[in-house]
């Protein structure tokens, strides 16, 4: 039997070099005679051992990385195929700490399966979730998922259950679902390693919901920004509906889905579910007034599911294991497990999955093991480009949508971007404002003419020009922006701006940046 050759071809692990190795890899196999074929599977998060390359043995995985092309001949030399030692060695993948740590259900398994093959996904318990839905009574499915606690994955924090209740009762001629893949906060990814490394997931997590709540038809939305999720994706329903997961009998039932991916043009208020909507039907990325709700009236005017991917991709194992298992992971009102996208100046950047409850400072510290640079933490951002800036002093703050809320942050998206003490905070409360400006759907005030007044009073902050009356000023911009906007990209620009202010004011204030004790630290 061949030997099996894991390579990522995932977007992160295709940027430093994947698609390389495994072309050189293929190369090297056939020259030497080998019999081994190479598997092109999704990343496992793991990225800064990317290109990662993993051999299936006796023993279960083992891993070598990161791998550059100029690796292949040493390794091969050394026994790759047998997952010998060699410096490049990262011994059993399962056993590697970052991975052993989380607790992966949604992402349970990407990186481990051949994302295209049906086969594979069933094999490690694919569709077992949707074969148990089609049983059930739609309001029993809604049930299970509310009785879970899953919450909306992209930011708001929703509960599921409810939306998909109003939908299930909504009256309509067609109702929809439509996942929200229009993944645009800085430091995240998780979306992009789902649909590129373990497609089908969303799709039987899409299906569920349209049994659920009576939809037939589904849309994914992604940005043209991702191509090669939109190819995998792609491929993926045809596979999907080729062997009935999709179509006129969902597995050979009564029931009816199907689906098809959209694309954006990558604008960030389209991650706003009425935003996504307008573009979804053609039209400019701008905001909606709320009511009415889309689970009432949303696409082309019909009840309308709109879900994070991530949301979606949680359903298949709550339909598989039950509500109260997936109940039983995290803390208070944040029930199951989260993606934490560790990113920036972090010596180990990648996907952390693990249930509610971790603290901020073991996220950074522990599992991101501090700064790429070496020297100290100073300030983290979670939640994306709107989300708020923490010190070391909240990094007792366990990740949880309450816990966070009350420090006056959010957790979005759950992407954690890391700053050494080198960072200017004066410029990171700039960009904020910039960012807005920039991707404003101009539809209300406070959103559109905030942001820019906000870069110009920062920028007179920067330039000594009555600093304390600018500052002054600022509190009151954001009040305006925060509670006048029409959506959150101008209600939540205050969150980065304000928290930038409150823990580092040293940075606001003319002369040189007054010692702050991270800094003293480092001194």
């Amino acid at each position: 039997m061949s030997v099996k050759i894991y390579i990522p071809g995932d977007s992160g692990a295709i940027a430093v070099g994947a698609d390389k190795v495994a072309a050189r890899m293929a190369q090297a196999l056939k020259a030497r005679d080998l019999d081994a074929r190479i598997i092109r599977n999704g990343s496992r998060g793991l990225y800064w051992l990317e290109p990662m390359v993993e051999v299936e043995t006796d023993r279960g995985r083992v891993a070598y990385g990161p791998v550059k092309t100029s690796d292949l001949d040493g390794l091969l030399d050394a026994g790759l195929l047998e997952g010998e030692d060699h410096p490049l060695s990262l011994g059993l993948t399962e056993e590697i700490p970052y991975l052993k740590r989380q607790t992966r259900l949604t992402f349970a398994r990407c990186g481990i399966t051949d994302p295209l093959s049906l086969e594979d996904y069933r094999e490690h318990g694919g569709l077992t979730g949707l074969t148990n839905a089609i049983a059930m009574a739609p309001e029993a499915i809604v049930a299970q998922v509310t009785e879970s606690g899953l919450r909306g994955r992209g930011g708001a924090g929703f509960p599921t259950g409810i939306k998909w209740k109003t939908v299930l009762e909504a009256q309509g001629a067609q109702k929809y679902i439509i996942c929200n893949a229009d993944e645009g906060d800085s430091g995240t990814f998780a979306d992009r390693m789902i649909m590129e490394g373990d497609p089908f997931v969303l799709i039987e997590g899409m299906a569920i919901a349209g049994i659920a709540t009576g939809a037939t038809r589904g849309y994914i939305y992604l940005r043209s920004e991702y191509p090669h999720a939109v190819d995998m994706m792609n491929r993926a329903v045809k596979v999907a509906r080729e062997n009935n997961i999709l179509g006129t009998s969902v597995l050979g039932s009564s029931h009816a889905f199907d689906m098809e991916v959209r694309v954006g043009a990558g604008a960030y208020v389209c991650g706003e579910e009425t935003a996504l909507l307008e573009s979804l039907e053609g039209r400019r990325g701008v905001v909606r007034a709320k009511p009415p709700l889309p689970a009432h009236k949303g696409f082309l005017g019909q009840p309308t599911v709109v879900n994070n991917m991530v949301s979606l991709a949680s359903v298949p194992i709550i339909m598989e294991k039950g509500a109260e298992y997936y109940r039983d992971f995290g803390m208070g009102r944040s029930r199951g497990t989260i993606p934490i996208q560790i990113a920036g100046n972090v010596k180990y950047g990648g996907l952390f999955e693990a249930a509610f409850g971790m603290t901020l400072g073991e996220l950074v510290e522990d599992i991101g093991g501090g700064t790429a640079t070496g020297r100290p933490v100073r300030a983290v951002q979670v939640g994306g480009p709107l989300g708020a800036y923490f010190p070391r002093e909240l990094f007792d703050t366990p990740f949880d949508y309450e816990a966070f809320a009350a420090k006056d942050g959010l957790i979005g998206h759950a992407g954690i971007v890391v700053f050494d003490d080198s960072v200017d905070m004066l410029k990171q409360a700039r960009f904020a404002f910039e960012f807005c400006a920039i991707e404003s759907c101009g539809k209300c005030t406070p959103c559109r003419i905030g942001s820019t007044r906000g870069v110009e009073v920062v920028d007179r902050i920067r330039d000594g020009i009555e600093p304390e009356s600018q500052i002054n000023l600022m509190t009151d911009l954001c009040n305006t922006m925060k509670f006048g906007s029409l959506c959150a990209l101008g209600g939540f620009t205050p969150y980065p701006v304000m928290s930038a202010l409150t823990h580092f004011p040293e940075d606001f204030r003319p002369g040189p940046r007054m010692a702050s004790p991270v800094n003293q630290a480092a001194e």
